[in-house]
């Protein structure tokens, strides 16, 4: 391909066009070949019958690389002006205004992202029909060292856990250092009321393992030990989507896995690329959880009692 070449890419009932398909977002790094913008935009193809139902209906943030993992990188809430009518827009408040962010609803959407670079897809947790009340709750496992043996730990008292309170959750690996925990809901409770629940649960624990976990924002405080994060549960926050594509060498790719996964030695952050993630999205390690969103009120006497 000439540098200016396109390449057609059929999704669904449209083709799109992926405009200077040679490009190379992922420069060759060690024993990981060179990926460029078809590469991309083929990887999401492969994976848009896996991915789209995380997306569905949800505001996106996308993150945008245009000249490829090197270069700069930008965030775009803001859906462009000359993107195609066929994508779905939602119109968002916010405090001076409104933002009107772009949605995710079919494979062509997947596609044409990656024609504009976007290597990474941030999602909300709730859908437009009901923007304040999530349907996901997630709890973000941040090793203060790349020690994946303590995430692997941490997330085995998350997961304990959530069993005691009744929740169903699946795990994830994020494509960077740790994994996230996902929580299915109903849609019954606003963004303070699950954040207030994932915060108690995430303090519960670290009081458990003071050495190990911390719900502390400031790095400073941290130490080495492991970050519980829920700052994602609030309003207009945003999470990786599942089979997304990370910014780093390498292309690697967040994943859903199964609890049973973590006792794999294999098992990584990063273990996934864009080279190897569709096999594992085929075994669909997540079936039927997110169709099991359940209410927290339950849950909440239960983590109560637990909490004295």
């Amino acid at each position: 391909m000439s540098a200016d070449a396109e390449l057609t890419v059929r999704a669904g009932r449209r083709s799109v066009q992926v405009r200077r398909a040679d490009k190379v977002l992922f420069p060759a790094d060690g024993s990981a070949p060179a990926y460029t913008k078809g590469d991309l935009a083929a990887y999401y193809r492969s994976v848009a019958s896996f991915m789209v139902p995380h997306l569905r209906g949800r505001p996106l943030m996308l993150e945008r690389h245009p000249d490829g993992v090197g270069g700069p990188r930008f965030m775009q809430k803001n859906t462009p002006e000359h993107y195609p009518d066929w994508i779905t827009r939602a119109e968002v408040a916010k405090e001076d205004g409104t933002v009107r962010h772009t949605v995710c609803d079919d494979a062509a959407t997947l596609v044409y992202l990656a024609d504009q670079a976007c290597l990474t897809v941030h999602r909300w947790l709730s859908r437009t029909a009901d923007l304040d009340r999530p349907d996901l709750m997630v709890f973000d496992l941040d090793p203060g060292e790349d020690d994946f043996t303590t995430v692997c730990r941490a997330a085995r008292w998350v997961g304990e856990l959530l069993d005691e309170l009744r929740l169903p959750s699946g795990l994830m690996t994020t494509g960077s250092r740790g994994l996230h925990v996902v929580v299915p809901l109903n849609g019954r409770h606003d963004f303070d009321e699950v954040r207030a629940f994932a915060r108690d649960a995430a303090e519960l624990l670290a009081a458990e393992h003071p050495d190990d976990l911390t719900t502390a924002a400031r790095k400073k405080d941290r130490g080495t030990r492991l970050y519980l994060d829920v700052q994602r549960n609030g309003y207009a926050q945003t999470a990786v989507a599942p089979f997304t594509v990370r910014a780093l060498p390498g292309a690697p790719v967040a994943v859903p896995v199964g609890w049973d996964q973590l006792d794999d030695p294999e098992l990584g952050p990063r273990r996934w690329t864009i080279a190897d993630a569709a096999e594992q999205g085929r075994k669909n390690p997540w079936s039927g959880l997110l169709g099991r969103g359940r209410a927290l009120g339950l849950a909440r006497r239960r983590l109560d009692a637990l909490r004295g």
